[in-house]
């Protein structure tokens, strides 16, 4: 007889603000914010999910909710006749009259969606990371671990790694002996002391143990009720968490150059960054692995269109988006926007609905949604006036908010 399949239930932490990602979060909870021209940020974390078949989900979300919600309730419908759900769950003061203070009083304060689906094992991965993972091979690693917790590991440079959570394991490589916040001298990885595990915020719980941690923690007054800060500490303490190494996970179609692909974007440069990933002839994280596919809802749109020698070159370009003469350069342009003749983007993010008129130039800038650029206007080009205008990162990338029309 086949073994009883575990029964999972999957914990998505969406609750957050994203001050870092401003002015992309002035309307828009962080995992909200669009990536990739057709997706949005909690899309990656939900596909890992489904394509590993946890196909019960509840997301958490507070601030500034109403697209994520809509996105989920629009985008992610599994078969209720199977049982199957990603439902958004907002803060809903059930404890009290009070809203979340942290991720573990997040999920403490939603306890009965764990008692609702009585589930084995409970994972909780965060909503606003890149990459592909097959979260099924970590939930069998904790199974066999024995351990209450498990926290998946990345390996990181060691001296990079002061910018993480970090992970020290004992001499097996699985027991976790310390959880370190941004260390200073971060321990190296026992068989290569060059790299660090950093977390990537990503945990699978046995059920039972959560709970009990979960109650404990929200009883104690001088606690920051943070999974990360709170509550894997105390499994350390206890002598039961034990690290999963992302580079053990295999994902379906991952080629040499992204396999073990995984982007914090929580900053302006790390956002844009990660864009221009996606756009090389051989991209360091591949959107077109259809064995592994990150889902979304794509808009009813025609083909992008190329007309009057209009030209787009190491780019991605959306649906029903339409070049006239405009040149695109190492840009990603989302669905429906315009580039009128003359005009020139380079190393940018175009989302949605982007109007760019004729002769304009758009260079090392992030424009969101309905953006309008009248014939000759300029963004990145002068950086002193762009600072005066809008929002401009130390390295130089300008961010135009939504809706703004930028003037000559």
């Amino acid at each position: 007889m086949a073994a009883k399949k575990p029964r999972v239930l999957g914990i998505v932490l969406a609750g957050g603000e994203g001050k870092r990602l401003w002015p992309l979060t002035a309307d828009r909870a962080k995992p909200a914010v669009p990536f990739g021209g057709n997706y949005r940020l909690i899309d990656f974390v939900l596909s890992n999910l489904v394509n590993a078949d946890h196909l019960r989900i509840c997301v958490l979300t507070q601030y500034k909710s109403h697209s994520l919600d809509r996105h989920i309730t629009t985008t992610w419908r599994m078969s209720q006749t199977l049982g199957n759900y990603v439902t958004p769950v907002p803060a809903q003061q059930r404890l009290g009259p009070r809203w979340y203070t942290g991720s573990a009083d997040a999920i403490y304060q939603s306890l009965n969606l764990v008692f609702d689906d009585d589930p084995d094992y409970v994972v909780v991965f965060g909503a606003d990371h890149v990459y592909r993972m097959d979260p099924s091979q970590m939930v069998a690693d904790h199974i066999d671990s024995g351990a209450d917790a498990t926290v998946a590991g990345i390996r990181v440079p060691r001296l990079e790694a002061t910018a993480f959570g970090v992970i020290d394991t004992a001499e097996d490589g699985r027991r976790i002996t310390q959880f370190l916040e941004k260390p200073a001298d971060p321990p190296g990885v026992p068989d290569d002391p060059s790299v660090a595990y950093a977390s990537m915020g990503n945990y699978v719980f046995t059920t039972d143990a959560l709970v009990e941690m979960l109650r404990r923690d929200a009883a104690d007054e001088n606690s920051m009720h943070d999974m990360g800060g709170n509550i894997i500490p105390n499994f350390v303490d206890k002598g039961t968490a034990s690290v999963y190494d992302f580079a053990r996970n295999e994902i379906p179609g991952a080629t040499d150059r992204d396999r073990g692909y995984w982007r914090d974007v929580g900053t302006i440069d790390s956002y844009r960054d990660a864009h221009l990933d996606l756009v090389s002839v051989h991209p360091i994280f591949n959107l077109y692995n259809q064995d592994w596919p990150i889902i979304t809802y794509q808009s009813p749109l025609p083909p992008a269109k190329f007309v009057e020698d209009g030209i787009a070159k190491e780019s991605m370009i959306g649906a029903g988006t339409i070049i006239s003469g405009g040149e695109v350069n190492r840009s990603v342009l989302s669905p429906d926007v315009r580039v009128q003749a003359g005009s020139q983007v380079d190393g940018s993010v175009i989302m949605d609905g982007v109007r760019i008129g004729r002769n304009a130039v758009v260079r090392n800038a992030i424009l969101d949604k309905n953006v309008m650029l009248p014939d000759g206007a300029t963004v990145g080009v002068d950086i002193e006036r762009d600072r005066d205008r809008f929002t401009v990162t130390p390295s130089g990338i300008t961010v135009v908010g939504k809706g703004v029309r930028v003037e000559v």
